[in-house]
């Protein structure tokens, strides 16, 4: 067994940063440790929530870590940030918005960035999943920006999605052109105590009526996280939903299509690496330039690289 993992084993939080860096950063004997870890997988339950800015997430994740807390579990959290194009790493810190739990060895909190992990940022954060559900958490919570393709990605990851709207933000058409509302499995709608929650929570219903289906039924939350209202019948949906998962055909279908997702961004994360590696050792005799066509050259590089055998060394 890798000798981070079977720290990760003893519960040394240290070993478990270190190793979520491991991911960050593509060590190369990541997949060799992650597949350790794999082995050693609890029964965490994964909760992903996603919602623009401002819709009042950290203070959701700040009740739901006192109220899984004060049941006497243990929680992680997985910030998803934007990168920094400076530092490449998160601009917003774990700490200053989570301060209050920082000091509880029950809640281990974690911001990330994309960094250098070639499967991007979903990638990334399956694998901090992994590690956290591996040393023993309870629950582990992902908490996204809620901007563009990392949100989606971040939806096939988890078990549960929960997205965060608020009154007369505007959100509910947006989530349903960007096809959000497919891949949500329940709805909360924080800041209920502000003008427009009748309205929102009519349209919500509305939609969700169109994409309903006959196994699940997406439940649609009131919250108030500023006066610690609605917290346990969240976590009751997000109950609710667990058991969907694991007692039904169509949870088991779904949990399925998730690891189906896992292998091939593992694959394409391979054939990447070893393509990357083939154009570094071959590349375009007319270099990159701005008359470089991508398209013909990329065409060309992939196909020598297949005559190769898929191996950065010409045979």
């Amino acid at each position: 067994m890798h000798p981070i993992v079977e720290r990760i084993a003893q519960k040394d939080v240290r070993a478990l940063a270190k190793a979520i860096t491991m991911v960050e950063n593509d060590a190369p004997d990541k997949l060799d440790m992650l597949s350790d870890v794999f082995k050693l997988q609890g029964k965490a339950r994964l909760v992903g929530l996603t919602g623009s800015p401002g819709a009042g997430k950290s203070s959701l994740v700040n009740r739901l870590i006192a109220n899984l807390r004060a049941q006497g579990k243990t929680v992680a959290v997985i910030a998803v940030d934007p990168t920094s194009p400076f530092s490449g790493g998160a601009l917003l810190g774990d700490r200053v918005r989570m301060h209050e739990h920082f000091t509880d060895e029950g809640v281990f909190i974690r911001s990330m960035a994309t960094r250098g992990s070639l499967g991007g940022l979903a990638r990334a954060t399956k694998d901090a999943l992994r590690l956290c559900d591996a040393y023993g958490f309870d629950v582990v919570i992902v908490e996204t920006v809620g901007v563009g393709q990392s949100e989606l990605d971040i939806m096939k990851i988890v078990d549960t999605t929960a997205v965060v709207l608020t009154p007369n933000s505007g959100d509910v058409l947006q989530i349903f052109k960007a096809g959000i509302m497919e891949i949500a499995d329940l709805f909360v709608i924080n800041k209920a105590d502000l003008p427009g929650f009748g309205k929102l929570k009519a349209m919500l219903k509305e939609l969700v009526m169109i994409t309903a289906t006959h196994e699940h039924e997406k439940a649609i939350i009131k919250t108030i996280a500023t006066d610690n209202k609605g917290i346990d019948k969240l976590l009751a949906a997000v109950d609710a939903h667990h058991d969907y998962l694991y007692q039904t055909q169509a949870g088991r279908r779904k949990r399925e299509d998730q690891l189906r997702f896992e292998v091939y961004e593992l694959i394409r994360e391979e054939i990447w690496r070893d393509v990357a590696a083939f154009v570094d050792h071959h590349p375009p005799e007319e270099g990159f330039s701005e008359t470089t066509d991508p398209y013909r050259t990329a065409k060309r590089l992939y196909a020598k690289w297949k005559e190769t055998g898929g191996s950065a060394h010409e045979q």
